[in-house]
């Protein structure tokens, strides 16, 4: 074998010179094709040999072939497909581009191909921004321009890398891309958003990395559109564009990219249809016709030895240049060698070989082209050529990490334009009443909807703009959405006259500040004459549902801003315009396998719910999953009720139960320590003197959170307040408030305001128990009363002011149905023992219904998602949304158990997971962890070791509290244990 080899290797020594084109093309080619090796001198002669080999077994008519590549589609019609056939058959073309269609069938049709064809065939396509630009059924990443935006150059080949891997998944071998254009025209009519921008350095540098992802995957890029198609307002399909300007801009600007390609090293270069007089001195002259461009310019100015192709021959910028036949013909004399979309192949491929056959085309000329097409098509593996498998096709071209991939590029292209205020990331969200105004023809639900998870954010509608005005003087922030049509880059993407009049009436509103973000091209604001009264501008390049969910969590800081304008959007704001902030810790949104878990495992939630469900463990409830920072499952299931009940919705909130004393008394107490108000030594004589002389007297509160403090588990304080018949009594309730019944137990009952103090009383006659852990409520009600007096205000406004306003918690409150309608609030129980009704809005624990609903242990309402923030904020030690609620050796030192050596596994305040094999958890939890759980149904759990945050909300006590089923059957920890499963090691 290796005197064989040999052997070959010495009959090309004496020709190295003459085909020196072709050794430089296989090491241009490995190093675009991402081989960080050279190739040994005994590779590089396999493939040359087996270039030879090919070469040499062709007819002329064979060779010929191969510079052609003719369009087709995948929607196949039955004369298309005999007429690609037919060239196959006939003229033996070396490739077909493939244009709309959809994915499997373009596989059937290329197995089909290949297999009648006798020399294996380059398949083409455009995919710019993925498969998608063509076909359906397949992903679309984002346009560049908003890759343009992303400063994370890694990122960049990644995308190109997946987009390669797609194209090889589909049994394409080129790739006509990257768009190396440097659009510095707003008008240009078909490059635009294919453009990474205005900036040539950017420009290249997206480039570069485009063409070291795609080499990666094994595919060949190809660069457009030479010398560059950026700076026109015509269309080359249409007409012949003219690019006047002088050498000295040309290779500072356009050409500048293509010298940074082709020291990296490309496959292929496109040359596009262009009057460049500065290039060309024919008039009117394609610069694909132009040797001038190709080989003064491209080959021997810029050295570059790779494949050069016609941008389409069927474009009027070329076809009408002659004879049908001719254009081609003078392509291939002026230097290219793939001979793209011919509008005639039969009379092209006629007058090529009669050039040839009378000598006006050397052989050497046709085999310089060939032999590259050749080896190109050996780099892209077609000596090896399988047939393209079309089982799982769709599915493993739309994956997760192609998701993952386009969530993280438009995170990262989001391009914070304005904010002289420092608007962004919203602060202060105590301070704020914040509208919703949305202009623009597109889709604008997924925007809306995400700003809501942080803040009231209220969608004002209207056609009058009067209208809208008045209704906009009680706001203080305005926010404004222009969304335009995603579903391609040649979309229209101007404000039109009312929208811009619209714009500019309510950002000159004095009650409020406006923040436009803006879901379309950055163009959008080059017709918006001035600036001055709008306050921050938002750049999110696309309106897809990710964009506009990216935006929203920009605007409320779960993202940072990062991009840069990659083009002029205006004057006033320049290409590379772009103000860096920094995230401040807000939940962020996103799917699992974001965030380490597997979608498909966590799955595993769904059944068990479902199963809750079909057990009537509960009609219904909410499940939420969130990790390292990101909500990444959320549902709601089953109905209100078992009878007739709406369906539950993420909206719906529930009476938390005991939850209540993490996620209300104890921060307070958290806080109040940290200030030097209470200890964890404080006493309860301390906290209320009356109790100086009874026997929790020197109950601490450090025991008494801990559960440690022999205190009784409850006091059914309603029993007393009851008739021999079991039914409230008239000594101590009424049907409606009057004088000295003002205590609101349901809507229509009444306590007695005496009845406060006879509570208290009532914990200061308790004796104390003789087992040192006793799970126990009425601690709550003790420090409940110390933090009205020390602060002179009720519990729930104290709360509401201290944590729920500041953090966001929109669906979090005592007595609910003051500020919510009924139907969103979830009904706890049929109670036929006290209130004899539906509660419904109303705290089901009794002890905090008869203190107005306002109870230290018990009365919060709220959703999962409102929970998942505040444990977060724990999670984060005491911050979120860039506000420092607690001090993090606060939480720490409440997070942490003091009895564990008396068997005792409470934290102070915070559950802990069990000692021994029984407990609240599943077992799978870190130390670290805490939480808690409600009678109601209710639990949430946080992870600081693996940074989860667990919620797990249901009425399980509707229509009876005896319905212990839930409880019984462990299945809040075994979702815990589903989850814990699906993470991906």
């Amino acid at each position: 074998m290796t005197r064989t080899i040999n052997i070959f290797y010495g009959s090309y020594y004496h020709s190295m010179k003459r085909f020196l084109p072709l050794f430089l093309l296989v090491f241009s080619l490995q190093s675009a094709l991402g081989q960080a090796q050279p190739l040994k001198a005994a590779d590089s002669v396999v493939q040359m040999r087996w270039v030879d080999n090919v070469y040499q077994d062709m007819s002329l008519e064979e060779r010929i072939g191969q510079l052609f590549m003719v369009i087709g589609t995948s929607k196949g019609t039955k004369d298309e497909v005999e007429r690609i056939t037919g060239f196959i058959e006939e003229y033996h073309i070396g490739g077909v581009i493939f244009s709309v269609g959809g994915p499997v069938r373009q596989a059937q049709l290329t197995n089909q191909y290949q297999e009648k064809s006798k020399w294996p065939l380059l398949i083409g396509m455009d995919a710019e921004w993925g498969l998608a630009m063509r076909l359906d059924s397949t992903f679309a990443f984002p346009w560049n321009t908003t890759l343009g935006a992303i400063q994370d150059t890694l990122l960049i080949e990644k995308i190109g890398r997946r987009i390669g891997e797609q194209c090889k998944r589909l049994g394409v071998h080129i790739n006509f891309t990257p768009v190396l254009d440097i659009n510095t025209n707003p008008d240009n009519p078909i490059i635009g958003r294919r453009s990474f921008g205005e900036q040539p350095e950017n420009v290249a540098q997206k480039g570069r990395a485009i063409i070291r992802g795609l080499s990666q995957a094994g595919i060949l890029g190809t660069g457009k559109h030479f010398p560059g198609h950026g700076d026109t307002s015509d269309d080359s399909h249409k007409v012949l564009p003219v690019i006047a300007h002088d050498r000295s801009r040309l290779d500072s600007v356009e050409l500048m990219p293509y010298r940074s390609v082709i020291k990296q090293g490309i496959p292929g270069v496109m040359v596009a249809h262009l009057d460049v007089p500065a290039l060309e001195t024919q008039s009117l002259k394609p610069s694909s016709l132009s040797a001038r461009v190709i080989r003064n310019l491209l080959r021997n100015q810029m050295d570059f030895e790779g494949l050069v192709l016609t941008d389409a021959l069927n474009m009027n910028g070329v076809s009408n240049y002659g004879e049908p036949g001719e254009a081609e013909l003078m392509a291939l004399k002026a230097g290219n060698d793939i001979l793209l979309m011919p509008k005639s192949l039969p009379k092209a491929f006629e007058l090529i070989k009669k050039e040839i056959q009378r000598g006006r085309i050397s052989k050497e000329r046709l085999e310089g082209s060939v032999k590259k097409i050749l080896m190109a098509k050996y780099k892209a593996g077609l000596a090896d050529l399988k047939p393209v498998a079309t089982e799982n096709l769709v599915e493993e071209l739309n994956t997760v990490d192609d998701v993952l991939l386009y969530e993280e590029a438009m995170e990262k292209a989001i391009t914070l334009v304005k904010d002289p205020l420092n608007l962004v990331p919203l602060k202060n969200l105590e301070n704020k009443r914040i509208a919703y105004i949305g202009l623009g023809d597109a889709p604008k639900s997924e925007f809306i909807s995400t700003l809501n998870q942080y803040a009231v954010v209220e969608h004002i509608t209207g056609t009058n703009l009067q209208e809208v005005k008045e209704q906009l003087k009680s706001f203080n922030l305005i926010l404004i959405g222009f969304h335009k049509s995603d579903e391609s880059p040649w979309k229209s993407f101007e404000l039109n006259e009312q929208e811009k009049r619209w714009l500019t009436e309510i950002s000159a509103l004095r009650n409020a500040n406006t923040v436009l973000t803006v879901f379309t091209s950055p163009y959008a604001l080059q017709d918006i004459t001035s600036f001055n009264t709008i306050d921050g501008i938002l750049m999110a390049y696309q309106n897809s549902a990710i964009a506009q969910e990216s935006a929203a969590e920009v605007l409320f800081g779960a993202l940072p801003a990062t991009g840069k304008l990659p083009v002029s959007a205006h004057v006033q704001f320049p290409a590379g315009t772009g103000k860096h902030v920094s995230a401040i810790k807000r939940l962020g949104y996103s799917i699992p396998e974001r965030v380490g878990l597997s979608s498909i495992k966590l799955a595993r939630v769904d059944s068990l719910v479902r199963d809750g469900l079909d057990s009537l463990m509960f009609p219904g409830a909410q499940v939420l999953v969130a990790r390292k920072g990101k909500v990444v499952y959320h549902k709601g299931f089953g109905t209100t009720t078992y009878n007739n009940g709406d369906p539950i919705t993420t909206d719906h909130i529930y009476d938390l139960a005991s939850l209540t004393k993490i996620l209300a008394t104890l921060p307070i107490i958290m806080s109040m320590e940290e200030q030097g108000d209470i200890a964890l030594n404080t006493t309860f004589k301390e906290l209320i003197p009356e109790y100086a002389d009874t026997e929790l007297k020197d109950v601490t509160v450090l025991k008494a959170l801990s559960h440690y403090g022999r205190l009784p588990a409850w006091i059914a304080f309603y029993m007393a307040t009851l008739n021999k018949n079991r039914r409230p009594s008239n000594d101590f309730y009424r049907n409606r408030p009057v004088d000295g019944f003002s205590i609101k137990v349901t809507d229509k009952m009444y306590l007695t305001d005496a009845y406060k103090d006879s509570i208290y009383n009532r914990i200061g006659r308790q004796e104390l128990k003789s087992n040192r852990y006793r799970y126990s409520d009425v601690a709550y009600y003790v420090l409940k009363k110390y933090i009205e007096e020390t602060y002179n205000n009720t519990l729930d406004q104290i709360a509401r002011q201290f944590l729920y306003k500041r953090l966001g918690t929109t669906h979090t409150a005592y007595n609910p149905l003051e500020i919510f309608p009924a139907s969103k609030i979830v009904p706890s129980e049929v109670d036929n023992y006290f209130r004899y009704q539906v509660v419904r809005g109303f705290v089901h624990d009794m002890g905090a219904a008869m203190q107005g609903g306002v109870g230290g242990h018990a009365g919060l309402f709220s959703n999962a998602n409102d929970v998942a923030k505040i444990m977060q904020m724990y999670l984060q030690g005491g911050y979120y949304g860039g506000v420092r609620f607690l001090d993090s050796r606060t939480v720490e030192k409440f997070n942490k158990c003091y009895f564990c050596h008396k068997k005792v596994r409470r934290g102070v305040g915070f559950d802990k997971p069990q000692l021994e094999d029984k407990g609240p958890t599943c077992g799978c939890v870190s130390r670290k962890s805490f939480g808690h759980s409600g009678f109601t149904g209710t639990y949430t759990w946080a992870d600081p070791e693996e940074e989860i945050v667990y919620v797990f909300l249901s009425n399980r006590t509707y229509p009876s509290s005896r319905n212990t089923l839930l409880v019984r059957s462990g299945l809040r920890t075994r979702i815990q244990q589903a989850i814990y499963d699906s993470i991906i090691d």
